[in-house]
């Protein structure tokens, strides 16, 4: 949409006034606000072209004006200057972040940091196991009656532990052979391609190595099926949400939370944000959902080692202030995405220890 300089200034100041104060703004504060030499006369006929072309409405008969999603999808697309974070600022995320080393636990520090600095709700979907991890070691240890240790380790150096029932008591000798088997057949392999294997009906072999691989088998299912899988969704600051009136009506508010909480719907979104690529932003119904017609989501994907594994996200009110937000938004992602590359982590651990 071609604007011209004076139509473009006056609706990139209103855009901004608005999103600061939340109030419809007049012809006389835009004047006095743009820095143009025009009368609230003049202002108010290049506001009516604007309305005539969808980017601002009036809520009242008397009152101001305020965006609409197609202003402010010209204001994100052509007027707007992402602020870019100062020094300060950028030490403090990459110290935060940094500070654990922990996959998930970074997770959730990133969905913190977001809400925090933005003051708005800090949404970031966990990397899918299968994706992330590659299967590295496994032990198993003979408990109290039939109960076996199945200590797992993954190819970042994570260590689950699990406790199985097996069906019969399994001497010292078996359980190394049968751990053997398991850690010259799958280690480096993904843990996917793992339990996509241990579905599959193993025969070969003489009858006693027959024997070992199905021990290990057994339990190695056993123990994977019981492992518990890190929260797809982790969600930071939805309460700051209260504090905007345009979502403070309880219905709105209640439909909200319920997407939060039911996860589905904002995991679809942000799976299209990380294939698409790249800092995206939806404005009100863009999204394509009846619950965030209100809100803004801007989302940008993160990767482990070269892959994209998740995406993350902040959710506020459709006037959140977009400079800052786009700037959070892809700086986190940048620092997560070296959090959790294993390159990045080893120098990481290596300044740390000088």
């Amino acid at each position: 949409m071609s604007l011209d300089a004076r139509a473009e200034i006056l609706l990139k100041t209103l855009i901004e006034r608005y999103i600061a104060e939340g109030q419809p703004v007049g012809s006389r504060t835009l004047a006095r606000q743009a820095g143009l030499e025009l009368s609230p006369a003049t202002v108010r006929n290049v506001m009516a072209d604007l309305e005539d072309l969808g980017l601002v409405r009036s809520p009242h008969t008397s009152a101001g004006r305020v965006p609409t999603e197609r202003g402010y999808r010209v204001f994100v697309d052509t007027l707007l200057k992402v602020k870019p974070l100062n020094a300060g600022e950028l030490y403090k995320l990459e110290h935060e972040l940094f500070a654990n080393h922990d996959p998930h636990h970074l997770i959730e520090s990133a969905s913190h940091i977001l809400s925090e600095i933005c003051n708005l709700a800090g949404v970031v979907t966990a990397p899918r196991r299968e994706e992330q991890l590659a299967f590295r070691h496994i032990d198993f240890m003979s408990l109290t009656g039939q109960r076996i240790l199945v200590i797992l380790v993954t190819q970042d150096g994570q260590v689950h532990n699990r406790i199985i029932q097996a069906e019969r008591e399994y001497s010292p000798a078996e359980l190394v052979q049968a751990a053997n088997y398991f850690n010259e057949t799958y280690s480096g392999v993904s843990m996917n391609d793992v339990k996509r294997a241990l579905l599959n009906e193993i025969q070969q072999a003489s009858d006693d190595m027959q024997r070992i691989m199905q021990v290990a088998v057994q339990m190695a299912r056993a123990a994977l099926s019981t492992e518990e899988e890190p929260e797809e969704l982790v969600v930071s600051g939805e309460s700051k949400l209260m504090d905007f009136p345009e979502l403070g009506d309880a219905r709105k508010l209640r439909k909200l939370f319920d997407a939060f909480t039911a996860k589905s719907d904002l995991l679809h979104l942000l799976d299209q944000s990380m294939r698409a690529g790249g800092v995206k932003i939806f404005i009100g119904s863009e999204s394509g959902y009846d619950v965030l017609a209100d809100c803004s989501v801007v989302t940008a994907p993160y990767s482990a080692d070269g892959r994209i594994v998740g995406t993350l996200a902040v959710i506020g009110p459709t006037r959140m202030a977009y400079e800052q937000v786009i700037a959070m938004v892809d700086i986190t992602a940048r620092l997560l995405s070296g959090a959790l590359s294993s390159g990045e982590r080893a120098n990481r651990l290596e300044s740390t220890n000088r």
